[in-house]
């Protein structure tokens, strides 16, 4: 059974610092890639990042970049993103997503994604 748990989620105030955590059982990440997503009531679900199986290929949108890391520790099968400097406009249910991948890279393509967790509510207000 697969199964991907996200954790973490929770207020922070503009420029503030959230870490979700996604814990994932019945896959192994050196065989998955990882990819998290959030959406924010009514838009669609947007890509925020991912990590590759071998986890040492990462991507971020320009939206992101400098401001959120993504990383993994394969012991605890684990994957992370910590936020940074956070804006209001971050605000959104947060999801991760894994798909089996034979190379070692990955994308923020909701659609090829195949096991997907229920989210967590991050909220960057003032």
């Amino acid at each position: 059974q697969v199964q991907l748990a996200e954790s973490g989620g929770g207020s922070a105030q503009p420029g503030g610092s959230l870490r979700v955590s996604c814990a994932v059982s019945g896959i192994d990440l050196d065989y998955h890639s990882i990819g998290w997503f959030r959406q924010a009531p009514g838009k669609g679900r947007e890509g925020i990042s991912c990590i590759s199986n071998k986890g040492d290929k990462t991507y971020y949108p320009d939206f992101v970049r400098g401001r959120f890391t993504i990383s993994r520790d394969t012991a605890k099968n684990t994957v992370y993103l910590q936020m940074n400097r956070l804006k209001p406009e971050d605000t959104g249910v947060y999801t991760c997503a894994a798909t089996r991948i034979e190379f070692n890279w990955c994308n923020v393509r909701s659609d090829e994604y195949e096991y997907w967790g229920r989210g967590t509510q991050v909220t960057v207000s003032s």
